[in-house]
Protein backbone atom coordinates (compact mmCIF):
# COMPACT_ATOMS: atom_id res chain seq x y z
CA UNK A 1 0.00 0.00 0.00
CA UNK A 2 1.63 3.22 -0.79
CA UNK A 3 3.04 4.94 1.90
CA UNK A 4 1.75 8.81 1.76
CA UNK A 5 -2.09 7.22 1.35
CA UNK A 6 -1.15 5.12 4.53
CA UNK A 7 -0.21 9.23 6.62
CA UNK A 8 -2.91 10.45 5.09
CA UNK A 9 -5.67 8.57 6.39
CA UNK A 10 -3.47 8.28 9.63
CA UNK A 11 -3.90 12.00 9.54
CA UNK A 12 -7.51 11.82 9.42
CA UNK A 13 -6.97 10.43 13.20
CA UNK A 14 -4.07 12.39 14.31
CA UNK A 15 -3.86 13.75 18.09
CA UNK A 16 -2.39 16.41 18.95
CA UNK A 17 1.69 15.84 19.69
CA UNK A 18 2.63 19.10 19.09
CA UNK A 19 2.95 21.54 22.12
CA UNK A 20 0.84 24.15 19.93
CA UNK A 21 -0.69 25.26 23.24
CA UNK A 22 2.33 25.51 25.17
CA UNK A 23 4.00 28.15 22.64
CA UNK A 24 0.92 30.12 22.85
CA UNK A 25 0.88 30.55 26.13
CA UNK A 26 4.53 32.08 25.72
CA UNK A 27 3.17 34.26 23.53
CA UNK A 28 0.14 35.78 25.75
CA UNK A 29 2.55 35.84 28.48
CA UNK A 30 4.91 38.88 26.99
CA UNK A 31 3.93 42.08 27.46
CA UNK A 32 4.82 45.33 25.14
CA UNK A 33 8.24 45.74 26.73
CA UNK A 34 9.00 41.58 27.03
CA UNK A 35 8.43 41.17 23.63
CA UNK A 36 10.71 43.70 22.05
CA UNK A 37 13.70 42.47 24.34
CA UNK A 38 12.65 39.01 22.98
CA UNK A 39 13.00 40.51 19.28
CA UNK A 40 16.32 42.59 19.89
CA UNK A 41 17.65 39.78 21.45
CA UNK A 42 16.42 37.50 18.36
CA UNK A 43 17.84 39.54 16.36
CA UNK A 44 21.83 39.85 18.31
CA UNK A 45 21.27 35.82 18.67
CA UNK A 46 20.83 35.58 14.56
CA UNK A 47 22.82 37.75 13.12
CA UNK A 48 26.08 37.63 15.65
CA UNK A 49 25.86 34.56 16.99
CA UNK A 50 28.54 32.93 15.61
CA UNK A 51 30.84 35.52 17.79
CA UNK A 52 29.26 34.49 21.04
CA UNK A 53 28.36 30.85 19.82
CA UNK A 54 30.35 29.64 23.31
CA UNK A 55 28.34 31.28 25.69
CA UNK A 56 25.15 30.27 24.17
CA UNK A 57 26.14 26.73 23.98
CA UNK A 58 27.03 26.57 27.70
CA UNK A 59 23.89 28.50 28.71
CA UNK A 60 21.38 25.89 26.33
CA UNK A 61 22.98 22.99 28.22
CA UNK A 62 22.85 24.67 31.45
CA UNK A 63 19.08 25.38 30.80
CA UNK A 64 19.01 21.64 29.91
CA UNK A 65 20.48 20.51 32.94
CA UNK A 66 18.32 22.62 35.03
CA UNK A 67 14.95 21.00 34.00
CA UNK A 68 16.39 17.47 34.38
CA UNK A 69 18.11 18.36 37.98
CA UNK A 70 14.71 20.07 38.97
CA UNK A 71 12.78 16.70 37.40
CA UNK A 72 15.54 14.07 39.12
CA UNK A 73 15.33 16.86 42.18
CA UNK A 74 11.78 16.69 42.35
CA UNK A 75 11.37 12.51 42.84
CA UNK A 76 14.40 12.54 45.35
CA UNK A 77 12.99 15.37 47.83
CA UNK A 78 14.44 18.74 46.59
CA UNK A 79 13.48 20.05 43.10
CA UNK A 80 15.72 23.17 43.86
CA UNK A 81 19.04 21.96 44.96
CA UNK A 82 18.47 19.09 41.94
CA UNK A 83 17.76 22.10 39.38
CA UNK A 84 20.95 23.93 40.58
CA UNK A 85 23.35 20.47 40.61
CA UNK A 86 22.13 20.00 36.88
CA UNK A 87 22.78 23.62 35.68
CA UNK A 88 26.03 23.67 36.86
CA UNK A 89 26.97 19.90 35.85
CA UNK A 90 26.19 20.32 32.38
CA UNK A 91 26.96 24.04 31.84
CA UNK A 92 30.76 23.21 33.26
CA UNK A 93 30.92 19.56 31.42
CA UNK A 94 30.03 21.60 27.81
CA UNK A 95 33.28 23.91 28.12
CA UNK A 96 35.79 21.26 27.49
CA UNK A 97 33.31 19.52 25.48
CA UNK A 98 32.58 22.33 23.46
CA UNK A 99 32.88 21.21 19.88
CA UNK A 100 30.41 17.79 21.19
CA UNK A 101 27.98 20.23 22.37
CA UNK A 102 27.66 22.86 19.66
CA UNK A 103 27.57 19.23 17.32
CA UNK A 104 24.40 17.89 19.52
CA UNK A 105 22.62 21.56 19.12
CA UNK A 106 23.25 21.61 15.42
CA UNK A 107 21.88 17.76 15.30
CA UNK A 108 19.03 19.36 17.54
CA UNK A 109 18.27 22.16 15.17
CA UNK A 110 18.01 19.72 12.24
CA UNK A 111 15.38 17.50 14.60
CA UNK A 112 13.50 21.02 14.96
CA UNK A 113 13.36 22.00 11.28
CA UNK A 114 12.65 18.74 10.11
CA UNK A 115 9.78 18.14 12.82
CA UNK A 116 8.65 21.53 11.39
CA UNK A 117 8.44 20.57 8.06
CA UNK A 118 6.50 17.30 9.04
CA UNK A 119 4.01 19.40 11.10
CA UNK A 120 3.54 22.10 8.25
CA UNK A 121 2.60 19.47 5.68
CA UNK A 122 -0.17 17.85 8.00
CA UNK A 123 1.57 14.36 8.57
CA UNK A 124 0.29 12.46 11.34
CA UNK A 125 1.62 13.99 14.65
CA UNK A 126 1.57 10.82 16.41
CA UNK A 127 4.53 9.39 14.03
CA UNK A 128 6.52 13.20 13.86
CA UNK A 129 9.15 11.85 15.85
CA UNK A 130 10.39 9.48 12.40
CA UNK A 131 10.85 13.08 10.84
CA UNK A 132 12.93 14.48 14.28
CA UNK A 133 15.08 11.50 14.15
CA UNK A 134 15.78 12.02 10.79
CA UNK A 135 16.65 15.16 11.02
CA UNK A 136 18.55 15.12 14.01
CA UNK A 137 20.76 12.42 12.40
CA UNK A 138 21.04 14.55 9.41
CA UNK A 139 22.18 17.10 11.45
CA UNK A 140 24.51 15.70 13.75
CA UNK A 141 26.54 14.13 10.76
CA UNK A 142 26.66 17.53 8.84
CA UNK A 143 27.28 19.37 12.45
CA UNK A 144 30.17 17.13 13.62
CA UNK A 145 31.47 17.25 9.61
CA UNK A 146 31.22 20.83 9.40
CA UNK A 147 31.51 22.77 12.71
CA UNK A 148 30.73 26.34 11.34
CA UNK A 149 27.62 24.96 9.98
CA UNK A 150 26.29 23.67 13.35
CA UNK A 151 27.29 27.05 14.76
CA UNK A 152 25.01 28.89 12.31
CA UNK A 153 22.31 26.42 12.59
CA UNK A 154 21.75 25.96 15.86
CA UNK A 155 22.39 30.11 16.60
CA UNK A 156 20.06 30.92 13.79
CA UNK A 157 17.35 28.65 15.02
CA UNK A 158 17.53 30.17 18.22
CA UNK A 159 17.09 33.63 17.75
CA UNK A 160 14.20 33.05 14.67
CA UNK A 161 12.44 31.59 17.30
CA UNK A 162 12.88 34.26 19.96
CA UNK A 163 12.30 37.28 16.79
CA UNK A 164 9.10 35.04 15.99
CA UNK A 165 7.75 34.80 19.86
CA UNK A 166 8.13 38.68 20.42
CA UNK A 167 6.86 39.30 17.16
CA UNK A 168 3.83 37.47 17.29
CA UNK A 169 3.31 38.72 20.82
CA UNK A 170 3.58 42.66 19.30
CA UNK A 171 0.86 41.59 16.91
CA UNK A 172 -1.43 40.44 19.43
CA UNK A 173 -1.15 43.22 21.62
CA UNK A 174 -1.70 45.76 18.79
CA UNK A 175 -4.64 43.55 17.63
CA UNK A 176 -6.14 43.02 20.72
CA UNK A 177 -5.70 46.91 21.43
CA UNK A 178 -7.41 47.51 18.40
CA UNK A 179 -10.42 45.11 18.56
CA UNK A 180 -10.31 43.91 21.94
CA UNK A 181 -9.41 40.38 20.17
CA UNK A 182 -6.56 38.59 19.17
CA UNK A 183 -8.58 36.48 16.57
CA UNK A 184 -6.54 36.53 13.83
CA UNK A 185 -3.34 36.25 15.28
CA UNK A 186 -4.35 33.13 17.38
CA UNK A 187 -5.87 31.87 14.08
CA UNK A 188 -2.07 31.77 12.53
CA UNK A 189 -0.52 30.11 15.40
CA UNK A 190 -3.67 27.49 15.67
CA UNK A 191 -5.59 26.80 12.42
CA UNK A 192 -2.82 27.65 9.84
CA UNK A 193 -0.54 25.37 10.74
CA UNK A 194 1.73 26.06 7.50
CA UNK A 195 2.37 29.22 9.25
CA UNK A 196 4.71 28.88 11.97
CA UNK A 197 6.95 26.36 10.47
CA UNK A 198 7.27 28.24 7.32
CA UNK A 199 8.11 31.62 8.90
CA UNK A 200 10.53 29.71 11.45
CA UNK A 201 12.38 27.77 8.81
CA UNK A 202 12.74 31.14 6.54
CA UNK A 203 14.09 33.40 9.31
CA UNK A 204 16.48 30.61 10.17
CA UNK A 205 17.48 30.64 6.51
CA UNK A 206 18.07 34.30 6.49
CA UNK A 207 20.47 33.77 9.94
CA UNK A 208 22.39 31.15 8.31
CA UNK A 209 22.51 33.22 4.90
CA UNK A 210 23.86 36.70 6.62
CA UNK A 211 26.35 34.70 9.73
CA UNK A 212 27.63 33.05 6.23
CA UNK A 213 28.65 36.14 4.93
CA UNK A 214 29.87 37.12 8.36
CA UNK A 215 32.10 35.04 9.15
CA UNK A 216 33.54 34.68 5.56
CA UNK A 217 34.50 38.45 6.22
CA UNK A 218 36.11 38.50 9.52
CA UNK A 219 39.80 36.61 9.41
CA UNK A 220 39.29 36.57 13.55
CA UNK A 221 36.84 34.29 14.27
CA UNK A 222 37.88 30.96 16.24
CA UNK A 223 36.33 27.63 16.65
Amino acid sequence: MNLFFVLAQAAEKQQQVVPIDVFWQQIVKLGWFEALIAVSFGAVYLIYGWRIFKVLAVVSFGMVGLFIGMHLGQKMGSQLWGGVFGLLLLAILSIPLMHWAVSLLGAVAGGVITGCIWYAIGLPQQYIWAGIIIGVVSGGMISFIVFKIAVMLFTSLGGAILIITGLLALARLYEKHQTAEAGFVYSLVHEYKWFMPAILIFTTFVGIVIQHKLVKGSSDWKL
